[in-house]
Parts: C-alpha cells; sequence; structure tokens
C-alpha cells in the first residue's frame, strides 16, 4: 500500500524538482499540506490536484501563446 501521507522531499523526488521549490509551492499555499506536531506532509490527492492545475496552467498557456508566422 503506498502512503497517502508524503514528505516534501518525497514530493520533490517524485516531480523531479529540488526541496527549496516545494517548500516555496507550500509557502504559497498552491500546494496544500497538513501539519504533524513540527512536520509537514501532503496529501496525495492534493499533490493530484496540483499537478491537475499545473497542467492546465501549461493547456492554457500553449493556446494563448502566439507563434510567429513564417
Amino acid at each position: 500500500m503506498e502512503p497517502v501521507l508524503l514528505k516534501p522531499e518525497e514530493v520533490a523526488r517524485a516531480l523531479g524538482l529540488g526541496r527549496s521549490k516545494i517548500y516555496q509551492f507550500l509557502a504559497t499555499g498552491a500546494l496544500p499540506s497538513l501539519t504533524i506536531g513540527r512536520s509537514r506532509r501532503i496529501h496525495r490527492d492534493a499533490l493530484e490536484r496540483f499537478i491537475q492545475r499545473l497542467r492546465e496552467e501549461s493547456e492554457q498557456a500553449e493556446e494563448t501563446r502566439e507563434w510567429p508566422s513564417h
């Protein structure tokens, strides 16, 4: 069974990002987390929603990007 709550370091590895970038997302609230004692944990569902939002934002940016005409 896969863990439901992930450490920021695990999320960083899964996304191929640095730990500090994950903490930036946590600080801004872009990536919701839980605090348990002094530990931060990211719920797997919150991570999946975060990835989906990034995907949608990327697709919207692609749609609005103007390509040079030749």
